[in-house]
């Protein structure tokens, strides 16, 4: 260590901490610290360096967190062993996820629905539609050809509280994540646009920000949702064009914003002329307040798709516009794809308009509240938000757990979970916390056996690093 700081930082800008973490891990990289090199106590490297030594210790932990260190209860912080490196990017994990056919492999990183009959069902209508008329199968979709799809989905969203809709004012789209990225293709102008979002949010709105180079920019929240004062604050600093919400199931954490939540929101959106993107692709029970478009019909934007309701197989999904916007809206997605294929349109109004498909979404929404329960039951100990009607928990790490840490604890356990600062911005600060989705292709006696596992880490955090 003494070659690498005689006696101060290097110059640099950025908070000490970060100076310190980011110099330490240059010299693992260049193996001037080889493994096992012991490191000096945090007071006399702070004495060392002339800073306090609580900024060493908050550098020792977020190297520990990224698995470059390891701290040994008695004997001090020692450079770590390579691991096996854990995929990063959310995207790439999802792709890459463990096979849950073992036993000790259960992935909880995205929800996965319970098979209660879709698939004897989606059986079914394929072979319809392998049946039906030729020229779906050789000819380019028209608007025409799409109308009898719209109006399924306009009955399949026919309990919730969505404003004047229509056939019409419904765009298809491969997913939500498509949806999303429509509605920003049709909203955002400008050469480098604003996005507003949560400071902890799906990570789907900064990657379709970024997809459109919009600059995405986090906003304070509290349990209800968005912080009105900080929205005002903010796009009294920046020209934001939209903002993306999670109403009734924020995600990660499982929060919702009350009806008078949502007017402080819009009252401060029409002064400021702002388009309000709603994304309720991971409702399942019924909606507690009227959506955005309802409520404020002149910017209010909606996405939903059938991923957490009956199947994410399929990539199908719904966007709907503010209703003197539907034209723009249907243009964005004609210009980008055409639409979606005839067959897969087919098969999703056959899918929509089945008379079992209604129960088949309320028989998946009970059986992943029967995970939810397991969940409970096995961690109810901890700070835990959950609502049987959501498919995921969020869970607040006791002290002696870094979020980072956790998930790679429990990685090694053959579980996957996501951290809190999957969905944070990447210069946002992330609680302590971890989102446990359930997983309905595992038994209940599996699951639990994975939330037992998660619960005896929770028990056993390791030792803290001392300041």
């Amino acid at each position: 260590m003494d070659t690498i700081w005689p006696t101060d930082l290097p110059k640099s800008k950025g908070p000490k901490y970060t100076l310190v973490a980011d110099t330490i891990r240059k010299a693992i990289e260049n193996k001037q610290m080889e493994v096992g090199v012991k490191l000096p106590p945090v007071r006399e490297l702070a004495y060392r360096l002339q800073i306090t030594p609580g900024t060493v210790a908050r550098a020792y932990s977020i190297l520990t967190e990224e698995g470059l260190l390891q701290a040994e209860v008695g004997r001090g912080t020692f450079v770590a062993p390579p691991k096996m490196p854990l995929l990063d990017d959310v995207w790439s994990r999802q792709l890459h996820l463990r096979d849950d056919k073992y036993d000790a492999n259960v992935s909880l990183f995205s929800p996965r629905l319970p098979d209660v009959g879709q698939v004897s069902l989606i059986r079914s209508c394929l072979a319809k539609v392998a049946q039906g008329d030729p020229k779906m199968f050789m000819n380019y979709p028209t608007r025409d050809a799409y109308l009898p799809v719209r109006q399924a989905v306009v009955d399949w969203l026919s309990d919730l509280p969505l404003g004047a809709l229509n056939a019409d004012d419904i765009v298809l789209t491969h997913g939500g994540q498509s949806g999303l990225c429509v509605v920003f293709q049709t909203v955002l102008r400008d050469p480098k646009p604003v996005v507003l979002v949560e400071d902890l949010s799906y990570a789907g709105f900064r990657r379709a920000g970024e997809l459109m180079r919009a600059e995405v920019v986090g906003v304070k929240m509290d349990k209800w949702g968005i912080s009105p004062d900080a929205l005002d604050h903010i796009l009294r600093q920046t020209r934001a064009q939209a903002i993306c919400v999670s109403p009734e199931v924020q995600n990660p954490t499982g929060g919702h914003s009350p009806l008078e939540r949502r007017n402080e929101v819009i009252e401060i959106a029409r002064r400021h002329d702002l388009q309000i993107i709603e994304d309720d692709c991971y409702r399942m029970g019924e909606a507690r307040a009227p959506s955005y478009r309802a409520l404020a019909p002149e910017r209010g934007w909606h996405v939903s798709s059938i991923s957490k309701t009956l199947t994410p197989a399929l990539r199908v999904g719904f966007a709907i516009a503010p209703r003197e916007r539907s034209g723009d809206l249907r243009r964005s997605a004609e210009y980008g794809y055409f639409g979606l294929a005839q067959p897969l349109a087919e098969l999703t109004r056959l899918l929509l308009s089945h008379p079992q498909s209604r129960q088949m979404a309320r028989d998946v929404r009970a059986k992943m509240g029967e995970y939810v329960r397991v969940a409970v039951n096995a961690l109810g100990g901890f700070n835990l938000n959950w609502d049987a009607d959501i498919p995921f928990v969020w869970l607040s790490l006791p002290s002696g757990w870094r979020a980072a840490a956790f998930s790679r604890a429990a990685e090694r356990e053959g579980i996957q979970l996501r951290s809190a600062d999957e969905f944070a911005l990447r210069d946002g600060r992330a609680p302590n916390a971890v989102r446990i989705a359930m997983n309905g292709h595992v038994s209940l006696k599996q699951f639990e056996s994975a939330m037992l596992r998660l619960r005896a880490l929770l028990d056993n955090p390791p030792e803290q690093i001392s300041v």
